[in-house]
C-alpha cells in the first residue's frame, strides 16, 4: 500500500509527533510512506496532479522515530503522480501557516478534493474539513456535549457574555492550535479584557467559552478511529493533559504531563453522542478534548498525543490504527 501524508512542511516534523509514530507503523507493516508537503503539489490538469515528494520505504530499515526523521529530512524529493497512490491521508496543522503562508492549508484542501474527485480514498475526507477548520465545527454537535460559546471580535460582546456567565471564562482565537492565545477572564477582574480580545482578534474571529473548573484537574485526549473509540487490549487510546501549576492550558508542549486517563461510562455516553456524526462526516481519525461533561475541542486534522498513550498503556494504538486503514482501502477499492 502506498500512503501519502500530507504536512505542513518536512523540515517542521519531529520525531514524537503522532504522524511520526503511524507513518513508523505502516514502514513495520510493509507500505511505502510518501510525504507531501502543503505547498509541493503540481495540477497539470483535473485527471493529472503529481507532487514533489519524499519517499520512504521498508527498505530503508529506519528503525526508529529518529532514524525516521532524520531520513526524512534528508531526503530528495521525487515527482509522483497522485493516481498511483492508495491513501491520501491529511496530516497538517492548518494553524502553523497561518502567519508566514496564510495561502497553504486552503491549497492543501483544495488540492485533496481534486484528488478525492480522482477517485483516491483521502482521510479525513477534504469536502467535510471544509466546515471542520476551526473550533465552530463543534457547534454542529448536541448541545449538551458542548460549552456555552460565544464567538465574535467585539469586546462589548465578550463582555455582555462574561456579565452572563458571572464566573470566568476562557478567550481564544477561532482558528488555533498549541494553547496559543487562550485566556481566562475572572468575572471580577476584567480591567484588561479589551486589550486581550483585541489582540486575540488580530489574526481573525476569537471564541469565548464558559470556564468549567473541573479543567483544574486538566484534559483528556480522546481518540476516534472511524466513529468508535480506539481501543486496543482493553485500553483505550486517551490521556489526561494535566496543566503545570497557575497555568490554564492544557497542552503538552505548553508544558502540560500526560497521565493515564480512567475512561467512564459517562465519558463513554459523551463520546457517543458525537461520534455517529464524525463517521457521517468521514472524520476518520479524530481527537477529542474533554472537560468535565463537556466536549471542549473537536480535532480533525492533525491531532496528536498518540505517542503519550502508546507508553502510558504499552498498547499498539498506532498498529491498530494502520491496520484498520489496511481495510479501509481494500475495502474502497472492492
Amino acid at each position: 500500500m502506498k500512503i501519502a501524508i500530507l504536512i505542513n512542511q518536512s523540515h517542521k516534523e519531529h520525531e514524537r509527533f503522532t504522524t511520526t509514530l503511524l507513518a513508523l507503523k505502516a514502514l513495520e507493516r510493509g507500505h511505502t510512506v510518501i510525504y507531501i508537503g502543503l505547498a509541493d503539489f503540481i495540477y497539470e490538469g483535473e485527471k493529472n496532479i503529481s507532487a514533489h515528494c519524499r519517499i520512504l520505504t521498508p527498505a530503508h530499515e529506519l528503525r526508529n522515530d529518529r532514524e525516521f526523521i532524520k531520513f526524512l529530512k534528508a531526503a530528495k524529493k521525487e515527482k509522483v503522480n497522485m493516481k498511483d497512490i492508495d491513501v491520501l491521508w491529511l496530516r497538517f496543522d492548518p494553524t502553523m501557516d497561518m502567519i508566514n503562508r496564510p495561502w497553504a492549508a486552503a491549497s492543501g484542501v483544495q488540492f485533496a478534493q481534486l484528488i478525492k474527485k480522482m477517485g483516491k480514498l483521502v482521510i479525513n475526507d477534504p469536502d467535510n474539513l471544509v466546515e471542520a477548520n476551526n473550533k465552530l465545527y463543534l457547534e454542529n454537535f448536541p448541545k449538551a456535549v458542548r460549552p456555552k460559546t460565544l464567538v465574535t471580535r467585539n469586546h462589548e460582546d465578550v463582555e455582555r457574555f462574561l456579565d452572563a456567565q458571572k464566573d470566568k471564562i476562557i478567550l481564544k482565537p477561532l482558528k488555533g492550535s498549541g494553547g496559543k492565545n487562550v485566556f481566562m477572564i475572572d468575572f471580577k477582574e476584567r480591567q484588561n479584557l479589551k486589550q486581550t480580545v483585541e489582540a486575540i482578534a488580530r489574526d481573525g474571529y476569537i471564541i469565548a467559552q464558559e470556564y468549567l473548573h473541573e479543567a483544574t484537574k486538566g484534559d483528556i485526549r480522546f481518540f476516534l478511529l472511524d466513529g468508535k473509540p480506539l481501543m486496543v487490549d482493553g485500553e483505550y487510546a486517551a490521556v489526561r493533559r494535566v496543566q503545570q501549576e497557575n497555568e490554564i492550558r492544557s497542552n503538552i508542549h505548553q508544558g502540560a504531563t500526560a497521565e493515564k486517563a480512567e475512561i467512564t461510562e459517562d465519558i463513554l455516553k459523551l463520546v457517543k453522542q458525537v461520534s455517529t456524526q464524525l463517521k457521517k462526516d468521514e472524520m476518520y481519525l479524530v481527537g477529542l478534548d474533554i472537560v468535565g461533561d463537556k466536549i471542549m475541542e473537536v480535532n480533525v486534522f492533525s491531532p496528536g498525543a498518540l505517542n503519550h498513550a502508546t507508553e502510558l498503556f504499552d498498547r499498539d494504538f498506532a498498529g491498530a490504527v494502520i491496520e484498520n486503514l489496511e481495510k479501509k482501502v481494500k475495502k474502497y477499492y472492492k
